[in-house]
């Protein structure tokens, strides 16, 4: 037992390293090779068994990963950036959301058969682009000016937004009368921004003032920052349920731009002095790559050939079991 997770865990972090290896040797997108890794190695040659290595583990590494993600997405976001793309990216994250959330719905209604409810869960779904699909891809098309800012705040920021939208339509189908689900729909989206901001915000001035007053040495500041990031996602999710990937991106965005007035009117030492966050990026983005990779892998190496072909997808093969 102990040998077979111990195999498997190094096998997904060799599998991690190697796929990035080879999409950088062949020069295409990571995220293809995370995928074919992660089928391979899971419903089609059944090396890893995903839930009985991770057990209950599973879902709260998954929410733990995509929270540093997140949080290292914040840090590489600068509004200095955003005042060319303001526009188009309230546009994208507004009209741009209902519009996918509704063509969506109305093409799993149509197209999958699925009921109201079910659609409307599944678009609410699916308007998330998410940093763990944008961030790699940018890397690799290299997109630079107005289009390169966009789709890095666009794929960060509809993460949080996608994800509390997806659990509140949840919770309002659920309810007992439709006019209780609207009313749960608007109030936690109202609770999670309060809280995404509040505790985003109080975190990372705790974290600037423990820097900027040298009560951390060296060897320990990228270990406070992750278990500070750790601990404000964890918090805010105990206040409002899914708020912690807002906590964590606001958290990483105030990082980045403290040199902003509004940001530096709280001057608790050092006369509002900004504070270098390069060792602290240059850390997450290590993490962050071996992160994205990791949970690719396992995600895909989760799936059963059921689920490839209930989508109609190899239902002429026949996988030996």
């Amino acid at each position: 037992m102990h040998n077979d997770i111990l195999i498997g865990l190094t096998g997904i972090l060799v599998l991690a390293i190697a796929a990035h290896w080879i999409a950088w040797r062949l020069r295409t997108p990571s995220i293809l090779i995370f995928l074919t890794f992660g089928l391979i190695v899971g419903p089609f040659l059944r090396l890893i068994d995903i839930d009985h290595l991770l057990g209950e583990l599973l879902f709260p590494i998954v929410s733990l990963s995509i929270a540093i993600i997140l949080f290292e997405g914040g840090l590489t976001l600068r509004f200095a950036d955003l005042h060319r793309v303001r526009g188009v990216l309230r546009s994208i994250l507004s009209l741009g959301v209902m519009v996918t959330w509704a063509l969506t719905t109305l093409l799993a209604m149509l197209l999958l058969g699925f009921n109201v409810q079910m659609a409307v869960l599944l678009g609410a779904l699916l308007v998330v682009t998410g940093p763990t699909v944008i961030i790699p891809l940018l890397r690799q098309v290299r997109p630079s000016g107005r289009v390169g800012s966009l789709l890095r705040w666009e794929g960060i920021v509809i993460d949080p937004i996608g994800v509390a939208l997806t659990v509140l339509v949840f919770e309002a189908i659920v309810s007992t009368t439709p006019n209780d689900g609207i009313v749960i729909l608007i109030s936690g989206l109202l609770r999670t921004s309060l809280v995404g901001f509040i505790v985003g915000y109080l975190a990372a001035r705790l974290l600037l003032e423990l820097l900027r007053r040298h009560w951390l040495p060296d060897t320990l500041e990228n270990p406070v920052t992750l278990v500070l990031v750790l601990a404000a996602f964890a918090l805010s999710n105990l206040f409002q349920p899914e708020s912690g990937l807002l906590t964590v991106t606001v958290m990483g965005v105030v990082l980045a731009n403290q040199d902003l007035r509004i940001l530096r009117r709280w001057r608790l030492s050092g006369g509002g002095r900004i504070v270098s966050i390069d060792h602290i990026l240059e850390f997450k983005e290590t993490l962050q790559t071996l992160l994205v990779s990791s949970l690719f892998i396992i995600l895909a190496a989760r799936l059963r050939l059921e689920d490839l072909t209930g989508l109609g997808w190899g239902r002429s093969l026949s996988w030996p079991h």
